[in-house]
């Protein structure tokens, strides 16, 4: 009897360490977390398991913002995102672009050099860095292009995307980590997008 009541307690601590991790914060149904709904309802358990954790992360300073209604939102690949765009390709490039959403990684310089780590050969001419103010919150705008690495996993030796761009907006908010907008691609297929990603950027705003 001693060892089935050691057995079912075990089983219903394991059952609560799953409601501990998994956050306070709103759910990826969210309707302002700008159709995170669409990305999980299309997906299976894991991966709206995993957004709920990538916003169990976010903290305080939620914010609201438009997306473009030529990207399509896909699902997240890992936890560490909170929303995921697939940009399509300009004609003639080989691949479609991609907006990634996230608030780990650091600050706003980290990620910053982080970024430009990721491209080498970096072109030094396409590198650029303005800031703004967007609905009361400071929004840090980058730009760069180069040979696109992208993160370098240990073991692995990943082949470079040459011609690739980055387009960046890091929305600073009051008691919270930045949000990091992070759309890469080819750079035709940036240039093409330039439009849609400054009204997304123009669009951000206190949820």
């Amino acid at each position: 009897m001693i060892r089935r009541l050691v057995a079912l307690s075990a089983i219903g601590l394991l059952a609560i360490v799953p409601a501990c991790t998994c956050n306070p914060e709103p759910g990826p149904g969210a309707k302002p977390m700008s159709g995170a709904q669409g990305a999980s309802s299309g997906a299976g358990s894991a991966t709206a398991t995993a957004t709920q954790m990538a916003q169990s992360k976010a903290g305080p300073g939620e914010i609201l913002w438009d997306v473009p209604k030529a990207w399509k939102e896909i699902p997240n690949p890992n936890a560490m995102r909170i929303a995921t765009y697939l940009v399509a390709r300009a004609d003639g490039d080989p691949d479609d672009g991609e907006m990634s959403v996230s608030r780990v990684g650091g600050g706003v310089e980290a990620n910053l050099g982080r970024w430009k780590a990721q491209f080498d050969p970096l072109k030094p001419d396409a590198t650029k860095r303005f800031e703004r103010t967007v609905a009361g919150l400071k929004v840090t705008i980058f730009e760069t292009a180069g040979s696109y690495t992208g993160m370098v996993v240990r073991g692995q030796n990943p082949k470079p995307r040459e011609n690739w761009a980055l387009l960046a907006a890091i929305v600073e908010v009051p008691g919270g980590d930045p949000w990091f907008f992070k759309l890469t691609g080819p750079e035709k297929t940036l240039a093409a997008a330039r439009g849609d990603f400054e009204s997304l950027a123009n669009s951000v705003r206190p949820k």
